[in-house]
C-alpha cells in the first residue's frame, strides 16, 4: 500500500504577484492520511510496496497572501483561477501504456476539480507526457509509470482550486494559504493557481514549470527528498525548493540531462 502513516511536510515553489512552486509551491508534500473529497471515484491503492519516505525537513510557512477570497482574473488566453470550487473531481478516463523500462511500474490517476476550465483529459495528457520524457524519472532504470482511469493505483494527481487545496492539505496539517501545492498520502494536490501562473523564480514557459511541479512531487512519491543547489550557474535540481530561491543555480524542471546524467545536489535536511 502506498499510503504512509508518517507526516512529512514539503514546500516547493511560487509565482510573482501570486507566490510559489507553481508560483507559491510546486513541491509541497505531506506523507499522511489522504483525505477523500467530493464525488470522485474511490480508486483502490495498489498493494505494491511503498518506497522509504524521504527525510522530513522542518515545515516552512507559505508566504503571506490574501488567501482564496477572490478569483484570479483571466487574461486573454489564460485560464481563470476561481478562489474555490465544489470539492468534487472528474477523473481522466484514458488509460495509457507503460512508459519506462524499470521494473517498478507505478500506476497513477489524474483528477481535476469540477467547475474549472481544465479538461481532465488534457491535464492527464500533459502529466503523462512529463512522466514519459526521457529527462524524467524513468531515466533511473527503476521506475516506470502507467496512467489509469480506474482500478488499483499508487498515487493520484489532483488539480484543485486554491480553496479546495487548502481544505485537503489543511486536513493533514499543512498551511497552504491558497498558494502552495501539497501531497497527502497517495494524493498529489496541485494548486490551480500554480498550474496556471507558474513561479517568479522560474523563467521558462509554463509547460516547463508544470513539468517541475510533476517531477518534484512524483520525486517525493518515489522516495526522493529535497536537494540544494550544486553550484553557481548549474541547473537547479528538480528536487530543490526552487520557489524559495535558486541560490545561484539556473531554473530547471528535469531530474536528468538528455544524456542521462542526474541533475542532483546536496541533500537538504
Amino acid at each position: 500500500m502506498v499510503a504512509s502513516g508518517a507526516a512529512v511536510a514539503y514546500y516547493q515553489d511560487r509565482r510573482g504577484a501570486i507566490p510559489d512552486d507553481a508560483a507559491a509551491a510546486a513541491g509541497d508534500m505531506l506523507e499522511g492520511n489522504a483525505l477523500a473529497t467530493g464525488t470522485a471515484p474511490e480508486p483502490r491503492p495498489s498493494d505494491s510496496p511503498e518506497p522509504s519516505p524521504s527525510p522530513s525537513p522542518s515545515a516552512s510557512s507559505a508566504p503571506p497572501s490574501p488567501g482564496p477570497s477572490a478569483s484570479a482574473p483571466a487574461s486573454p488566453g489564460r485560464t481563470a483561477v476561481p478562489a474555490t470550487g465544489p470539492g468534487t473531481f472528474t477523473t481522466a478516463r484514458a488509460d495509457g501504456t507503460v512508459v519506462g523500462t524499470g521494473g517498478r511500474v507505478r500506476r497513477y490517476m489524474v483528477l481535476v476539480e469540477d467547475g474549472i476550465d481544465v479538461p481532465a483529459s488534457a491535464a492527464a495528457a500533459e502529466i503523462s507526457a512529463v512522466l514519459a520524457d526521457r529527462r524524467g524519472w524513468t531515466r533511473d532504470g527503476v521506475n516506470a509509470f502507467r496512467l489509469v482511469g480506474s482500478g488499483p493505483y499508487d498515487f493520484v494527481v489532483k488539480i484543485a482550486t486554491p480553496g479546495t487545496t487548502d481544505r485537503i492539505c489543511g486536513a493533514a496539517g499543512l498551511l497552504t494559504r491558497g498558494e502552495v501545492n501539497c501531497s497527502v498520502g497517495t494524493d498529489v494536490v496541485v494548486n490551480l493557481k500554480r498550474w496556471v501562473l507558474g513561479s517568479p523564480q522560474f523563467d521558462g514557459p509554463i509547460g516547463e514549470y508544470r513539468a517541475l511541479i510533476v517531477n518534484h512531487e512524483v520525486g517525493h512519491r518515489i522516495g526522493h527528498g529535497h536537494e540544494g543547489c550544486p553550484g553557481p550557474g548549474r541547473p537547479a535540481p528538480a528536487m530543490m525548493q526552487q520557489i524559495k530561491g535558486l541560490d545561484g543555480c539556473a531554473a530547471n524542471a528535469w531530474p536528468y540531462e538528455r544524456d542521462g546524467s542526474y541533475l542532483g545536489g546536496p541533500a537538504v535536511p
